[in-house]
């Protein structure tokens, strides 16, 4: 079990504040690594440190706005004058399609579909999803290297970006799955396979994950029909992320590199 342990290793969580940087930050605090939660939303961020704080787990929260070149290498200075190192990158935070927050809290989960898209919205969500992404991994891969002792990155996928979505789920409801979700996760799983050739002198392994969907309130006709449509009959709850990113993070994978695990209850094996 010793493979599996991360005392004495800094990680990063960026949308640290979110339903999965929760589950991830969580799982890699238990583990023993020191975890920075970082986003836009440091209150939501410092929230969530807290808790874990309180149960005797080193976690902090910074702001990081994957849309600033600028506060990504604050973000990098920041964590290397307070801890010295940064050993573990997870590429988790996620951008919505452009728009004030009370228009993105008004739309909940209805998102643009193929038709309503806007070129603003397409470029506001990649504005995170891809450049965002690609300039967090550039500047924390380079201290990485720097540091001499290898590392480990993890992106944050999704099923869409393996298969094509399920369009019938979303039936009755007002959610559907936007082109740029699509788009964007594709992208992240073949940047990974990327990243992992071009890193691996460096001892730097990267891979990905590709979550199914976890539930999170969502209309009850969305989840009765993603459900029927899973092979283990349920949506993913609160602890089904935490074995794969800590299986990634530390070396009980460290013969492991570019690859990509889908983490959502048998559905791309239809």
């Amino acid at each position: 079990m010793r493979l599996f342990r991360l005392d004495g290793r800094v990680a990063l969580v960026t949308g640290g504040a979110g339903l999965l940087g929760s589950v991830i930050a969580t799982a890699l605090a238990e583990a023993g690594a020191t975890v920075i939660v970082a986003s836009r939303h440091v209150a939501r961020c410092e929230e969530r440190a807290a808790q874990l704080r309180k149960g005797g787990y080193p976690v902090s929260a910074m702001p990081l706005d994957l849309t600033s070149d600028e506060s990504i290498v604050a973000l990098k200075d920041r964590i290397v004058a307070e801890y010295g190192q940064v050993d573990i990158l997870f590429n988790n935070a996620a951008g919505r399609a452009a728009g004030t927050a009370e228009e993105q809290a008004k739309r909940g989960f209805a998102v643009p579909g193929m038709e309503a898209m806007t070129r603003a919205q397409w470029e506001g969500a990649m504005a995170v999803n891809a450049s965002g992404l690609f300039v967090c991994t550039q500047v924390f891969a380079e201290q990485m290297k720097a540091q001499g002792h290898g590392g480990s990155i993890v992106n944050i996928a999704s099923i869409y970006g393996m298969v094509g979505p399920t369009f019938h789920i979303y039936q009755g409801t007002p959610m559907t799955s936007p082109p740029d979700y699509a788009f964007a996760k594709g992208g992240i799983i073949n940047f990974t396979r990327y990243l992992a050739t071009y890193y691996a002198p460096y001892g730097i392994r990267v891979n990905c994950i590709s979550p199914g969907g976890y539930y999170a309130g969502q209309p009850e006709e969305f989840v009765n029909q993603y459900e029927r449509h899973t092979p283990l009959g349920r949506m993913a709850r609160w602890n089904d992320l935490k074995g794969a990113a800590v299986f990634f993070a530390s070396d009980a994978s460290q013969y492991i590199t570019g690859q990509n695990l889908a983490v959502d209850g048998g559905w791309t094996a239809w």
